[in-house]
């Protein structure tokens, strides 16, 4: 389908590609992946054609069409609505219908004897065959599925192009290319815009799609979901991986290894060798031996160690400590011109909850956060905060307002004037600012990078309640995770705003949904809330009056009635033991997975021991590194398992004694 032979790209003395190749075949799914700036959309962009090289290099089959979906949208013509854009995808086939529509005119006139007749029928013949081939008459149904499917409404069908904004027209790029059903398809970070109830949408509709594809993502568990093969671009070379994202993380940890010590005993042998030509190239007797292994070591092939991301780990500052509750939010209301965003918003937050806000766009998700942070007003209804709550937010906003006079290292260091200078350091080189880079002046810096410091500043300023409006936006994996990691181990509370997945789902709690302008609260992660809203939502994708989980607050624990007797006091246990179901249920599940968990990892690492202690596995020393470094990284999970499986029994602890009450 598609060939890459010996692609080479220099800029002055850095190599974006050095002599890659690479061949892509069928209905291969491959997931592009390589840290900012290792060329990812430089290569998608010269598969697709959109960007020259010499000829021969990039080889595709005649038969092979190319969907590309850029990071920056295109203009579209105007005057056209939505659904006539989205059309155009099927340009080919209304020609032939427009052809038909001519020639059964043309039937229509000419007589019958006319010589011309049979060639006319022929000709019809021959287009019907193919419009029926390119399926013209679900043309409408299947605009219409995908274009619901990506978040549009009917009634934005007949609005022109122009009154979307940027990214809703990028929904509308990625329609076209869907409708078109290229065999190949080319998608740099089509999630960027999407909401979760559309990301998931298209994860659905993408898996049963017909053609390969190559997509580049920072979301983990989108790439997860679609891909069986991963290229990594490093150092300008392009490295073939089967498997998904997460079977591509586990067997670099391996080759990285191997490589690592394949490179110490070249090393060890390079000294070695010359140890011996400086001890005897001067004796007459070994000169001649001493030159030969000179030569020897000139004609190696040295290995070199690819560049790997320090192992870079952060935390925030210890949360100053507050009252039980954190925040609380009472019939909210907020309205833009004609259109009201949502009303009668009540939900509460306590101390150590990590909430995700989803929603579909427009939803009011980022209104509700910059409410919370004092940079919107309601129009009716009051956030308060608890005892000694600190909030900090981070918006998009904040990349603008930062000083362009200053350097990377001194927007930090004002910000956490408490801080070392290398703990400012550390937190810089977890948002990739490294070396010399520190001193950059803000005033150079893309919009990303000054994005991620934006994040750092606001990581280094101290809080207890962190209120985060898309965080990972412009984090590449390795950042994602780090950061990851930093709010699972945070002691104060969270409240965020993100539609990636695989991020939210290792420390959030609780999940709001924000949908027709009321709120409904989840126990549990983003899976927890994926699988609920599954169940209990019909295929039209419109909830349940059972899925909005009320607050404490919009539903009370009823109180006991001073003389409850017979019927009535029955049905009053089995309201308050399904009260205490739904508020102990979820956690109780998460206790009972974390420990399914540890009884399994508890099990592999007792079978690694035995292993471990096995004379005869020191012969390999390959599968001895492999087994230590399991063996490492089972005791750090098990270590992480624990501490969560811990915290989950003293919730519920809390929580019976509270409910005994």
């Amino acid at each position: 389908m598609l060939t890459i032979n010996d692609l080479s790209i220099q800029y002055g003395d850095k190599h974006l590609f050095r002599n890659i190749s690479a061949r892509l075949d069928g209905r291969e799914r491959i997931g592009l992946v390589g840290v900012n700036g290792a060329g990812k959309s430089t290569l998608i962009k010269i598969m697709a054609g959109r960007r020259e090289v010499d000829p021969g290099v990039m080889v595709r089959a005649k038969r092979t069409t190319i969907g590309y979906l850029p990071q920056e949208v295109d203009s579209f013509p105007p005057g056209r609505t939505l659904m006539e854009e989205a059309k155009t995808a099927f340009a080919d086939a209304l020609t032939l219908q427009e052809q038909l529509d001519a020639c059964n005119h043309q039937l229509g006139i000419i007589d019958p004897s006319d010589p011309e007749f049979e060639d006319l029928l022929a000709y019809q013949g021959e287009l019907q065959e193919r419009l029926e081939h390119a399926d013209v008459f679900r043309i409408q149904s299947q605009t219409e599925k995908i274009l619901l499917g990506l978040g549009f409404r009917a009634e934005d069908f007949d609005k022109e192009c122009q009154q979307f904004s940027g990214g809703w027209l990028m929904r509308l790029m990625l329609a076209k290319i869907l409708l078109a059903e290229p065999s190949l398809l080319l998608l740099d970070e089509p999630t960027n815009h999407l909401d979760i109830d559309s990301l998931t949408w298209l994860e659905e509709f993408l898996k049963g799609y017909r053609g390969a594809m190559v997509i580049i993502s920072h979301d983990r568990a989108f790439l997860d979901a679609l891909t069986d093969t991963t290229w990594e671009l490093s150092l300008g070379r392009l490295t073939p991986y089967r498997g998904n994202y997460s079977k591509y993380v586990v067997d670099k940890e391996m080759r990285m290894e191997v490589q690592r010590a394949a490179y110490d005993n070249q090393q060890a042998k390079i000294q070695q060798t010359m140890r011996f030509v400086e001890r005897f190239r001067s004796k007459s007797t070994k000169a001649k031996q001493a030159q030969s292994r000179l030569k020897q070591l000139e004609k190696m092939e040295l290995i070199e160690l690819e560049e790997t991301e320090r192992a870079i780990t952060f935390r925030f500052p210890p949360a100053a400590a507050s009252g039980r509750l954190a925040v609380s939010v009472a019939a909210l209301a907020k309205q833009f011109n004609a259109k009201q965003v949502f009303t009668e918003l009540t939900f509460e937050i306590q101390r150590g909850d990590k909430l995700a806000v989803v929603g579909v766009n427009g939803a009011g998700k980022s209104t509700l956060v910059k409410i919370m942070a004092g940079l919107v007003e309601p129009d009716s209804g009051e956030v308060r905060f608890g005892h000694n709550v600190l909030p900090s937010y981070f918006g998009q906003h904040q990349a603008q307002e930062l000083d362009g006079g200053m350097s990377v290292l001194e927007t930090l260091s004002r910000s956490g004037a408490e801080m070392t200078t290398t703990q400012v350091r550390s937190i810089l080189g977890a948002f990739l600012f490294r070396g010399e880079e520190v001193d950059k002046m803000v005033r150079v810096l893309s919009g990303g990078e000054k994005s991620r410091l934006a994040l750092a500043k606001m990581i280094a300023e101290p809080a207890n309640l962190l209120i985060m409006d898309e965080p990972t936006n412009h984090l590449d994996m390795s950042s994602q995770e780090i950061l990851q990691e930093a709010m699972r181990q945070y002691d104060g509370s969270i409240i965020v705003v993100s539609h990636n997945r695989y991020f939210l789902d290792s420390f959030v709690n609780k999940v709001l949904e924000i949908r027709d302008g009321r709120a409904a609260l989840f126990e549990g992660n983003i899976s927890d809330y994926l699988a609920k809203v599954k169940q209990l939502r019909g295929e039209a994708g419109r909830p349940t009056e059972a899925a909005a989980v009320s607050s404490p607050k919009a539903a009370p624990t009823a109180a006991p009635p001073t003389a409850a007797k017979g019927k009535e006091a029955r049905q009053l246990k089995a309201r308050l033991r399904e009260e205490r179901n739904r508020k102990l249920g979820p956690l109780q599940q998460q206790a009972d997975r974390a420990e399914e968990e540890i009884g399994r990892l508890e099990e592999r690492k007792a079978e690694l021991e035995r292993q471990l202690a096995d004379p005869e596995l020191y012969q390999n020393q390959d599968a001895f590194a492999e087994r230590s470094r399991e063996y490492g990284e089972l005791g750090r999970r098990l270590e992480r398992r624990f501490g969560e499986w811990e915290g989950l029994q003293a919730k519920i602890e809390a929580l019976e004694a509270e409910l005994d009450e």
